[in-house]
């Protein structure tokens, strides 16, 4: 049984730091492609970055490039997402989720290609 396990969400004030994490289990993710979602009230969940695990290649969304980091520790199976410089309009339910593939498609950055999907941890940025 796969499980994504996302942890460090919280409220934080404008220009400060947060690092989420997801620990998945359940199956090797060498195959995979691991990506983190978010999802404000009364809006579509959106792509914020995602990693090839096999390759550590990454990719992110505009809105968040240079100021967002994801990686992932092979040995702990875990996946990360450092968000710096936050913003009131980063706050939003963040998910993880995974996709079989190691190579970028465009569903990549499509949330419907991903598979499995984690609980999700609220991010409040207050201004």
């Amino acid at each position: 049984q796969v499980q994504l396990v996302e942890s460090g969400g919280g409220l934080v004030q404008a220009g400060g730091s947060l690092r989420l994490s997801c620990a998945a289990s359940g199956r090797t993710f060498s195959s995979y492609t691991m990506g983190w979602f978010r999802q404000a009230p009364g809006k579509d969940r959106e792509f914020v970055a995602a990693i090839i695990w096999s390759s550590g290649s990454t990719d992110d969304a505009d809105s968040v490039k240079g100021r967002f980091t994801i990686s992932r520790d092979k040995a702990k199976n875990t996946v990360y997402l450092q968000m710096n410089s936050l913003k009131p309009e980063d706050t939003a339910v963040y998910y993880c989720a995974a996709t079989y593939g190691s190579r970028w498609y465009v569903s990549s950055y499509v949330s419907s290609s991903y598979d499995y999907w984690g609980q999700g941890t609220q991010v409040t940025v207050s201004s």
